[in-house]
């Protein structure tokens, strides 16, 4: 639960310094406001993907033991922690080049999508663990998973 609740601050923290760093980096560079770019995007993805989820996995975690099967929760947390990070970097990083005035990539955009493909693996592999966890505790409570 310590790691959880560590890697959930940490990205609160991240999270509003990219909103600083978004505010501030396109007033630097007299970027006009309300123009999109993707700096406004890694604000939002770090505090909901970060800080949210991650809080809401730590009361899941409390209330039914999914660190129980620490091989399932490991990759969830692994898998899901690094699509995290590799989306909000491209996102951080396409959105600071738009803001200078220079072309992106398409090699930006493919490990975006790979960041966004390790998340989806991390949400599978956590809800198999979810599930294996809450099965577990209905069975301790003598219920069946098709009761609930």
């Amino acid at each position: 639960m310590k790691k959880l609740l560590n890697a959930a601050f940490i990205y609160m923290l991240f999270g509003v310094a990219s909103g600083l760093f978004y505010r501030e980096f396109t007033k630097l560079n007299d970027f006009p406001e309300g123009q999109f770019t993707q700096l406004g995007l890694a604000h939002t993805h770090l505090l909901t993907l970060g800080f949210i989820v991650l809080l809401i996995v730590l009361a899941l975690e409390k209330s039914f033991g999914l660190s129980a099967t620490p091989k399932l929760f490991g990759w969830f947390f692994w898998l899901y922690n690094a699509g995290v990070v590799l989306t909000s970097a491209m996102l951080i990083w396409h959105g600071s080049l738009t803001v200078l005035g220079e072309e992106s990539s398409k090699m930006i955009s493919g490990i975006a999508g790979l960041g966004h493909m390790l998340i989806t693996a991390g949400m599978i592999v956590f809800f198999v663990a979810l599930r294996k966890a809450v099965a577990r505790t209905q069975a301790g409570n003598g219920a069946t998973m098709n009761e609930a």
